[in-house]
Parts: structure tokens; sequence; C-alpha cells
């Protein structure tokens, strides 16, 4: 059982500095949660905390029914992967899977099972003999999920594991891990601030900024329904475009007036929930895939004039403004228009988001 609960966990460092002010989160037996969100939010302050390498101000952390505050990281049953790999560059590929193993004193035919068990999982086994320096960044990160492995832990902990590798390499191990996961059945906590690596890896993604919990759901409700502008605008490659607009209702139908035109709302909203809003400006969101472009002065809901055309193979970004609004917009690579030439878009106002533009908590979507 390798539940892990936290409880009014707090973290402050000397000198008052707080990062992680009252986290309450449960991650179940053999989940894939991902703690993401921009540089110093506190998603690595709290891997930290699990592996007892920080520790904790006040609340409570438990491991299973174990309440592990005061329990020291070697015995706390979890394995931790670094960033930086932290191979020992004088020891043989073999030699670093093994290490933690040698330090229990196992027998040397069990180490030697589990090694070769990892390595064979992780397509190592003709590298057992080097040393780190003769390896590539994707192998040397295999070694470190191997050395993890090979403990066969209740919790693994992957602190930004693929931030120094390629971009081939990120995608490799991407599925590396997922499989590693799906075969272990090990409960795994995963720090990054890619949110492509936190889309396509995790049963469940944890949202944080300053050191508080924004959304904490699955992957698909956090991009179809984000909480708040900070979540819509995280969540997204390229991210949501975001702009301001008055609500208005005409004859029980409700618009978004926006860029100098009307767009109609989606009948699905919440009329109850848009009726304080009319006459107010908030913000509209919609994603770059889900505003479309149209040629021959078809119908349309915005003008908007073309400023940059990146070619991503199979699709265009476009980089357009709109009445001062800077969109982007995801389209077929056929798409004619180029860069200073006028683009007319139109929105499917089935995927438009709003949010109250003081509190930024979503309104409807």
């Amino acid at each position: 059982m390798a539940s892990i609960s936290f409880q009014h966990v707090r973290k402050t460092y000397p000198g008052g500095v707080t990062v992680v002010p009252d986290l309450n989160l449960e991650i179940a037996d053999k989940e894939f949660v991902i703690l993401v969100g921009p540089s110093g939010c506190g998603k690595s302050t709290t891997l930290r905390m699990i592996a007892g390498l920080e520790d904790i101000s006040d609340g409570e952390l438990r491991i299973g029914d174990r309440v592990v505050n005061d329990v020291a990281p070697k015995d706390r049953d979890i394995a931790m992967v670094f960033q930086n790999y932290a191979l020992y560059p004088h020891m043989t590929v073999y030699k670093n899977i093994a290490f933690g193993l040698t330090l229990k004193k196992m027998p040397k035919d069990e180490i030697d099972k589990r090694v070769h068990e990892a390595a064979k999982a992780l397509d190592l086994e003709h590298l057992l003999n080097r040393k780190p320096k003769a390896l590539s960044g994707g192998q040397r990160q295999r070694v470190a999920l191997g050395r993890a492995m090979v403990r066969d832990p209740a919790v693994f902990l992957l602190d930004e594991p693929l931030s120094n590798l390629d971009a081939k390499l990120r995608t490799a191990m991407r599925a590396e891990i997922s499989r590693l996961h799906k075969r272990l059945q090990t409960t795994f906590v995963y720090v990054t601030h890619d949110q492509t690596e936190a889309m396509t890896m995790g049963d469940r993604i944890v949202v944080m900024k300053d050191g508080i919990i924004q959304q904490n759901d699955t992957p698909q409700t956090l991009y179809d329904y984000p909480c708040n502008l900070f979540v819509a605008g995280f969540i997204g490659s390229p991210q949501m475009n975001f702009m301001d607009a008055v609500i208005r209702e005409e004859g029980g139908a409700y618009f978004a007036e926006t860029c100098g035109s009307k767009i109609a709302l989606s009948s699905h909203m919440d009329k109850a929930v848009l009726a304080p809003y009319v006459g107010k400006t908030v913000v509209l969101g919609i994603r770059p895939e889900d505003i479309d472009t149209v040629t021959g002065g078809g119908k349309h809901d915005l003008d908007a004039s073309i400023e940059i055309a990146e070619l991503m193979g199979a699709e265009i970004n476009l980089h357009v403004d709109c009445h001062g609004n800077k969109l982007v917009v995801r389209t077929a690579s056929t798409f004619p228009g180029r860069e200073g030439e006028n683009a007319a878009l139109v929105l499917d106002t089935e995927k438009i988001h709003l949010f109250d533009k003081e509190t930024e908590r979503a309104i409807a979507h």
C-alpha cells in the first residue's frame, strides 16, 4: 500500500519564506500523478518533502498508513530519479544500478538477478560494463531509472528527469516511463514544468502556483474545463487565446461583444450564470485549434491580420492581430494566407470559455 496523503502541510524556510502554505492532496496507490507549474511554484519542494529531503514545517504527511514527518529518507521505501541523473562516474553501469542493493548487503545472486532484469527492461544489457561518460543522455537517464527500479520501492519520485534531454529523446523517454509505470504497478509522482509531459503521461495532473493547488484533475478535464485563467493559459500548447469581451443579451440569447463583432454564445452555457454579467467585461478564452479560417469572403466572426505564419508540418500556427489582441490560430498547412495578409476567423462557439475579469475564475465553458 503506497498511497500518499498531505494534510495541511506547510513548508516555511528560515527567514519566514513560506513556499507551500497549506497543501492538501491525496495520491492513490499505483497512481501516476504529475505535479506541474512554473519555476518556483513549490512542486519540487513538495516532491522533496515526500522523499524526506525537506523537513515539514507543519501538518501531516502519510505514505500508506504511516506518518512519515520524522522518518529518515532511507526508511520511507521510496526511490528518486533526479534531473541530473546523479550517477557515480567511476562506477560501471552495473555497479551504479546495483549500488543501493549493495548498501543493503543483499545477496550477490539476488543483486545480479535484479540488475539484469532492470537492464533488460530498459535495453541496457549491452552497456552494463560501460561508465557514465561513455553513455548518451538518454542512456544515463535509463541507468538512473534502473537504479530506482531494482530497489522495488513503494513510491517512485521523478524530479524533472527529462529536462536535460533533446526533444526527440524526451518523446521516447516519456513513453519509456509510462510503460515502466504500467509494468511496475507502483505509485509514481512526477514533477515537471513541461505541460506536454504532464498531458501525455499522468493519470492525474496537479497544477500549482505559488505553492497552492490551482486544479487537480485528469488531463482531459483540465484541458476542457480549466477552473481559472492561470490553468487555462498554462495547459495547452500553444496556449489558450484571451481577449476582453462584453456580455450582451438579446431576446433570451447571449452574445460576447469583442473586436468589433458580436459572437453568439453556446446555448449550453447556463443562462442563470451569464445573466449577472450582462453589460460587464469578461475574459473570453478560446484555444488555437478551435478557431478556423475561411477564404473568399465567407461568413466569419473576426477579421485579423497575419503577422507570422509558422509552418509546423501538417499544420500552420498563425500569429494574428485582431484589433490589438494577439491571437494564435492553428490551421491546415494548405491555408493560402501569408504574412501581411488578412485572415477571416470563425470561432467554434461550443469551445468558448468565459472568465471573471477580477477573480479570474471560470464562469462558463
